[in-house]
């Protein structure tokens, strides 16, 4: 049964977390500890009291999430931010939380796996930072139309702004929100993106720039490093681990 203290080191080795600027209050890595051991490790996409609330009915003592729980504190532990943190101690449930690290891996990140998904292999990355490029850009021979298919069929809800090229060369891929990644594309000479969410005004400027932006959904763009960590560490440690999905629509 391993510690607490080497599940967290391998995370963060793996994940490269110190290497990254994320968001001023993203705290990556533990946010919460528990007893010291870890016996069964859980993977979801939000920090919030249903998915802790779950984490804990099934058993999981180890949770990672791509979003935390710490995005605007200090904030007084009342209300909501008392019980997201009550249920863990009271369920003795460690939280782990790695986000931008995660996005960006070249194994195991969210961009890399998106592109995987539509049978493409990633070769460069965008949308710098100091941990290295956050987005993944892939070679493609596969229209757009086929793209917007295989999308479909993946996930439950996919808005296609197709003004772009109809066999785009290359396609590059930003899990979550999109917003820091279309004004990149032009630099980078390309004119399609596969994406979680954007602002409404993308509609225009996709017009505008000739651009094909596939919105999938960001929760659900956001699903697959957790898990493929939590795999990872399954594996590596022998113990079980689950997703724990809240069926997030947004």
């Amino acid at each position: 049964m391993p510690t607490l203290a080497e599940v967290v080191a391998y995370c963060d080795r793996r994940t490269r977390r110190a290497a990254f600027q994320d968001a001023p209050g993203a705290c990556n890595g533990l946010q919460l500890a528990n007893r010291g051991r870890v016996t069964r490790i859980g993977a979801a996409v939000d920090a919030g009291v249903v998915p802790f609330q779950r984490a804990v009915a099934a058993g999981v003592d180890f949770l990672i999430v791509h979003h935390g729980m710490y995005w605007d504190m200090p904030r007084p532990l009342t209300g909501p931010a008392y019980e997201r943190v009550a249920t863990l101690v009271k369920g003795n449930c460690a939280l782990y939380s790695n986000h931008l690290p995660l996005d960006a891996h070249p194994r195991i990140g969210n961009n890399v796996l998106l592109a995987r998904q539509l049978g493409l292999k990633p070769r460069r990355t965008f949308i710098p930072n100091e941990g290295g490029g956050i987005g993944w850009i892939a070679p493609s021979r596969r229209t757009r139309a086929a793209i917007r298919r295989k999308l479909a069929s993946l996930y439950p809800r996919v808005i296609a702004l197709e003004f772009g090229s109809a066999a785009p060369r290359e396609v590059a891929f930003c899990s979550g929100s999109g917003n820091s990644a279309v004004p990149l594309l032009a630099a980078e000479g390309v004119d399609t993106l596969v994406t979680g969410e954007l602002r409404e005004e993308h509609f225009n400027r996709a017009q505008e720039e000739k651009l094909n932006l596939y919105l999938c959904g960001h929760y659900a763009t956001e699903v697959h490093a957790v898990q493929a960590l939590a795999a990872e560490l399954s594996r590596r440690f022998r113990l079980p681990w689950e997703f724990i999905a809240t069926g997030n629509p947004l």
